[in-house]
């Protein structure tokens, strides 16, 4: 497998450069040419905005493509590999993307209120038919690591009670997946893990040989 070119997608509400700590120490620490994608996390809905990933995918030049997903990003990008519109050639890497559903968000989706502000990707992709339901053509076809945060700092224990470890968005389980080829827990909590060195070295292991560093 090339090099090839790392994709950065955000997550929900996040504005681009939400993902510039991660681009930055994959291109210094890693040696990865990487490029960031931004996409309307609310107004659009799952399936057009994996879309337009695929078109921004197939703009770039190079022959293998990596994807690294936050939160929503990652459902973003399973969507568009289980679309079957695109071709990458590389691995995805899933941060604390809730691929099983999320009990924070269908808290939140109930309320006639917030439930426009999670946005119609939320909806298609999270509350009303996790990845868990679409992604199994995907995960045959492509590598896949998951990283789920342990450190439950967030507003999600307002809304949602957690059985288990969480980020404080997202719970361990939420971000597990059949037929994935790796997960990884860390004591990260959801929006920290775009900012820790440890998890983005994580993520250039899983890049580089398919699985994490244990």
């Amino acid at each position: 497998m090339s090099r090839g070119i790392v994709v950065c997608v955000h997550g929900l509400w996040m504005p681009g450069e939400e993902m510039l700590f991660v681009k930055h120490q994959l291109e210094k620490n890693h040696d990865w040419q990487c490029e960031l994608f931004s996409y309307p996390s609310v107004r659009g809905t799952l399936d057009e905005n994996a879309e337009l990933l695929a078109d921004f995918v197939h703009n770039l030049a190079g022959d293998t493509i990596h994807i690294v997903g936050h939160s929503l990003g990652g459902v973003i990008a399973l969507r568009m590999l289980s679309l079957e519109t695109t071709a990458i050639g590389g691995r995805l890497v899933c941060m604390g993307s809730p691929l099983s559903g999320s009990r924070t968000a269908a808290n939140l989706h109930k309320s006639d209120w917030v439930s426009p502000l999670l946005g119609r990707s939320i909806s298609d992709g999270v509350v009303g038919q996790a990845a868990a339901e679409w992604a199994t053509s995907a995960t045959a076809r492509y590598e896949v690591g998951s990283i789920a945060g342990t450190m439950s700092v967030g507003m999600g224990r307002l809304v949602a009670r957690f059985e288990g470890e969480n980020d404080g968005t997202v719970a361990v389980d939420e971000t597990e997946l059949q037929g994935m080829t790796d997960h990884l827990c860390m004591p990260v909590s959801h929006s920290g893990m775009v900012l820790s060195t440890d998890v983005v070295d994580q993520v250039a292991a899983f890049l580089k040989h398919g699985k994490f560093n244990r």
